[in-house]
Order: structure tokens, then C-alpha cells, then sequence
């Protein structure tokens, strides 16, 4: 077989994790997976996809795993479409002479502490925030900030461990949580450190930046403090001219102070009375499926390029003529504890409203659920295209407010415990 392989250490449970293996595919190369545990990626054994079973934890046994891989075919390229695993393939890249971003720059954006600190010196407009390694040190920040504070791990992603903290009550308890905490969701071991930000209120955004060109901005919909879950996203964002100016040039510049400028970054930020303040940034693509919008309303496909650019390949990221001008998404989260009902007639409400190219429920009838904490409490998601903005967000509200959010039936009181 002469086929170059294209590595990919581990993978995202949610969104682009096929599409990659697919993207690999398509351009001839075979897609391998490196997992702990491949049965986490369902899609794996769907798609036939070669896995090789490795504790991607263990550098020394990864290293192995790919040179055994290395003495039968040629490797073309080491990429990861999780964060978690991002420098982790940008290591193995660099030991095999291959395209990839700075691990060392992965390492430190991933460590919002080191990441804030890096930009609030280069000049990036970022909130307020100090780090804290014992709860004390958090309750005094709050209580020198005054008013309430964000506290987030310094770790992490799609939501997780973040929440608005009212007072130096909450905060000591959530600092508390969170530095007791010696492993992340996925196993792996985090800083026992937390940062305690400032709370901004300005409307927030991404910029989805690629090398250090801005692709797009979007313009974000969070749920209700004190959890800051994402339940929408809107492609392109339509703010006024000097916004639109503030936010690309904030994340451009972010980026290019943490040292990454190699293939997809995902820039969060915040307007504060005029001023575009980065609230992180992710060295890797947009979650959420933004990189699905980012294709039906541009024609720019923002997986593919990663891909290219793992293999080396030119990448281009021109406009599609034919593509929808605009795309939204709307995720289906429960405001009180219900019960799914019938989740068939829900999405087929959902499709039949104009412009819908796409709408799913993730669990089945009878599923109990509550309010969402972080990613993980999403129940579905509804996707439109249109010629505008207005026009694709319109779409998506009415989707999941008379479609998808038809399932979410009152949920009957828990039985008490017998004594």
C-alpha cells in the first residue's frame, strides 16, 4: 500500500471529528486514528476508520505507536481535532519534519493564565482577571474587583467549570470545586490554578482566524449567567463598521502575540463599550459546528483547510460562488427539568419551517433533562442557510422555538426514596 497516512491523535466527540478522517480521504490520503480508546468516537468503526489503541497520554508509548506506523508507509501529516490533543500532535509533527503549528505556543495558549498574561503585555484589550491557586487568593480577587467576577479553570473547553460568581460565597465555593479537581473530563491531569475575571455584558463574538488572516466573524447567543453555555451562532456577524474593524484587528493581533499563525484558530471575544476584549483564544477550529455554517454561507471550508495544511498542501480560502450568503444555528437547551416527548415530530417541525438545511435530537423519548451546565446539556441543534443574516437567524428562532423545543414535555415529580 502506498497510500501517505494522515495521523490524527485522538478526536472531538461532537462535530468536526468525522468530517476530518473524510477531508483526508478526499484528498487521497489515509486517515489513522490514535486513541486510548477509539469505541469514544462511535463514527470510527461507522466509517471504517484504521485505529491504532495507544494511551495518547504516554509520549514515549505514542512515539512508538508512530514509528511502527512511520516503517510501513509514509506519514504525511499529525493533526488533532481536539484541543486537549493539539499540542500533542504538533509535537509529534515537529519530531517528523512536519507542518504543524508551535507546540510550545499550543502549550501556553491552552493555559488561559499564561495566555492572558501573554496578551495583556502585547497590548490585546482583555478583561480584568487574576489567577488564584487557593481559594483565599480567589475570594480576595473578587473582593478587590468588587461586584461579580467570572471563575473559570484556567484548562478547558466548550464551557466547562465556567460560571458567573455573585459574590465571595459563590466564588469560594466554585474555586473550591474547581482546584479539587486533579483531572479533566478526559482523564487528563490541570494546573491547580483558576481565573477570576472580570464580568463583561457587550454582545460576544469569534473570529475565526486562519495563518493569521480573519476568515469571518460570527456573532455568538450564551445562554443565562451563571453558567455560559453557547445556543447559537450566526454566520457572517453584522456588527457596525468600526466594531467589525475592533474585533478582527483584537483577535488578529491576539494571535500573533501567543506565537501561533499555523492553520485555524477560534477567537472569543466580548465588546466592552467600544473595545473588542479577548476572552480567549482556542489554537485549533471553532466547535459548535461554526465550521459547517462557515460552508454554507461562505463556501469556505475551514476543515478541509486544516487538513491541507497538516499535509502540506496550499490552502484557499476565497469565498464559494453559489454559497447561501449567511447560516445560524440554534441549540435546544431545557430552562427547568423536563421530560424529551416525541423527539420524530419535533424534527420533522423543525425541517419544515423555510430555510432549515439540517435539525437532530440527541436523545430519545423519555430522556429526562435540566438545565445546561456547559456543551454537554445541549439537547439538538437546528442549522439554516439564507440570504442574509436576518434572514437565516429568523429561521433558526422559529425552528426550535415551534420545532425542536416541542419535545421538552413538563417533567412529573421524582419519586421520594422509600425509608
Amino acid at each position: 500500500m502506498n497510500t501517505s497516512l494522515l495521523l490524527f491523535v485522538e478526536s472531538n466527540t461532537t462535530g468536526t471529528g468525522r468530517q476530518f478522517a473524510q477531508r483526508a480521504r478526499a484528498l487521497g490520503a489515509e486517515p489513522v486514528l490514535l486513541s486510548a480508546d477509539p469505541g469514544r468516537y462511535p463514527y470510527a468503526a461507522e466509517d471504517e476508520l484504521r485505529t491504532v489503541v495507544v494511551d495518547t497520554a504516554d509520549g514515549d508509548a505514542l512515539w512508538a505507536a508512530v514509528q511502527r506506523l512511520a516503517a510501513g508507509q509514509r506519514i504525511a501529516g499529525v493533526l488533532s481535532s481536539s484541543e486537549y490533543y493539539v499540542a500533542t500532535a504538533a509535537d509529534l509533527a515537529a519530531r517528523l519534519g512536519l507542518p504543524g503549528p508551535s507546540a510550545d505556543a499550543v502549550r501556553a495558549c491552552r493555559d488561559k493564565s499564561v495566555q492572558r498574561r501573554t496578551l495583556a503585555e502585547a497590548g490585546v484589550p482583555v478583561p480584568w482577571f487574576s489567577v488564584a491557586g487557593e481559594v483565599a487568593e480567589a475570594v480576595a480577587a473578587a473582593q478587590w474587583r468588587g461586584g461579580p467576577v467570572v471563575v473559570k479553570p484556567v484548562q478547558g473547553s466548550g464551557s466547562l467549570g465556567v460560571r458567573l460568581c455573585r459574590d465571595t460565597g459563590e466564588v469560594a465555593v466554585h474555586a473550591r470545586g474547581l482546584l479539587a479537581a486533579t483531572v479533566n473530563e478526559r482523564g487528563l491531569s490541570t494546573p491547580s490554578r483558576v481565573l477570576v475575571e472580570q464580568y463583561l455584558t457587550g454582545p460576544e463574538f469569534s473570529v475565526e482566524v486562519f495563518g493569521e488572516h480573519a476568515v469571518v466573524t460570527v456573532a455568538k447567543h450564551v445562554g443565562a449567567p451563571p453558567a455560559f453555555v453557547e445556543t447559537g451562532h450566526d454566520v457572517p456577524a453584522v456588527p457596525a463598521a468600526a466594531d467589525a474593524a475592533a474585533l478582527v484587528d483584537s483577535a488578529v493581533h491576539a494571535v500573533k502575540a501567543l506565537g501561533l499563525g499555523w492553520g485555524a484558530a477560534h477567537v472569543e471575544l466580548r465588546l466592552d463599550a467600544g473595545v473588542a476584549r479577548v476572552i480567549e483564544v482556542n489554537p485549533r477550529l471553532a466547535g459548535g459546528m461554526i465550521p459547517e455554517l462557515v460552508r454554507r454561507a461562505r463556501g469556505v471550508d475551514l476543515v478541509g483547510a486544516q487538513v491541507r495544511a497538516g499535509l502540506g498542501l496550499p490552502v484557499d480560502l476565497t469565498d464559494a460562488a453559489g454559497a447561501a450568503g449567511a447560516a445560524s444555528i440554534r441549540f435546544l437547551t431545557a430552562g427547568a427539568d423536563a421530560v424529551l416527548g416525541d423527539t420524530d415530530a419535533a424534527e420533522a417541525a423543525a425541517r419544515a419551517v423555510p430555510g432549515v438545511v439540517d435539525a437532530a435530537l440527541y436523545r430519545t423519548p423519555g430522556t429526562r433533562v435540566g438545565p445546561a451546565e456547559d456543551f454537554r446539556g445541549r439537547l439538538g441543534h437546528v442549522i439554516t442557510a439564507g440570504a442574509t443574516p436576518r434572514e437565516s437567524a429568523r429561521a433558526a428562532d422559529t425552528a426550535l422555538s415551534f420545532g425542536l423545543a416541542t419535545a421538552l414535555e413538563h417533567a412529573p415529580a421524582r419519586e421520594a426514596m422509600p425509608v
